[in-house]
């Protein structure tokens, strides 16, 4: 099988994303995890709209932060995403967050499920047997 070489994910911290002090706020980190996972599942064909397609959701079940740097305005933060764990229902995504200098600056976790359009849990491994193989195709 072809190796998927994903690409990172920039966000340049936006003035409106700091607070008084000129740092940048911490629920944009929440915000920056859902864009660099929205462009990891495209570079892995498995866009949002090819999910609803297929029949899918994926909602946040939880979110775990752990800031360790500091960001300011106009700060290019690079975001790596990957799945770190995947059993068929849920599945967990890990971000790791450098500065230009190369600092981590925050790691993070999400964990979602796929629901069906009633808000149904779907088992993808039996339901969706074209995304689990994606999916499967791409975990470390």
């Amino acid at each position: 099988g072809r190796i998927m070489r994903i690409k990172e994910y920039h966000h340049i911290v936006q003035y409106y994303e700091t607070d008084k002090m000129g740092i940048t706020h911490h629920s944009n980190y929440v915000r920056w995890m859902e864009e660099s996972r929205v462009d990891f599942l495209e570079q892995i064909d498995c866009s949002y709209a090819r999910l609803e397609e297929m029949g899918a959701i994926s909602p946040v079940v939880s979110v775990d932060v752990n800031y360790k740097k500091p960001t300011t305005f106009s700060d290019d933060v690079a975001i790596k995403v990957s799945i770190a764990e995947y059993n068929g229902i849920k599945i967990v995504f890990d971000y790791e967050m450098k500065n230009k200098k190369g600092d981590v600056v925050c790691t993070a976790k999400s964990t979602h499920c796929f629901v069906n359009k009633e808000g149904r849990v779907v088992i993808v491994s039996n339901q969706l047997p074209q995304l689990d193989k994606i999916i499967k195709s791409i975990i470390k």
